[in-house]
């Protein structure tokens, strides 16, 4: 089994704040589209609505093995039983990388100093990132 290493982590990483923002952008539209006029700065149910759009990219791509950035940096996201991550474990996956993030970044700079490259997001959901072709052994 190969474990994705902390640089392609880290470049599937920056491709997916790209597709994440784009992906906000165009969602931005619609509930301006849908009041029909500008939603005011701090709108609490914008922020709801901005942050379950993206929970559901990242929780889309994991239950298919893959987000865009890790297909490019040829990564693929699994549980520690080898299957694809349920809702129930993208939702948990997703909630501890901002804690991991929160933390000042070193939830994912713990995936250098432990041999399997785990996350904390990783070790609290149950999930591990891979070369993309290595599988659970």
């Amino acid at each position: 089994m190969h474990h994705a290493s902390f640089r392609r982590r880290t470049g599937a990483l920056l491709y997916d704040a790209i597709a994440v923002l784009t992906v906000l952008y165009f969602a931005g539209f619609v509930p301006v589209l849908v009041a029909g006029e500008a939603i005011p700065p701090g709108n609490p149910l914008l922020g709801v609505y901005m942050s379950v759009v993206a929970f559901m990219y990242f929780a889309l791509c994991w239950r298919r093995g893959r987000t865009l950035g890790m297909q490019a940096w040829g990564i693929q996201i699994q549980t520690t039983s080898g299957a694809r991550p349920t809702l129930w474990t993208c939702a948990l996956r997703y909630l501890a990388a901002w804690v991991s993030f929160a933390c000042l970044g070193l939830g994912y700079l713990s995936a250098l100093l432990n041999r399997e490259r785990l996350t904390w997001h990783d070790r609290l959901s149950g999930t591990r990132l891979l070369r993309a072709g290595a599988s659970a052994s």
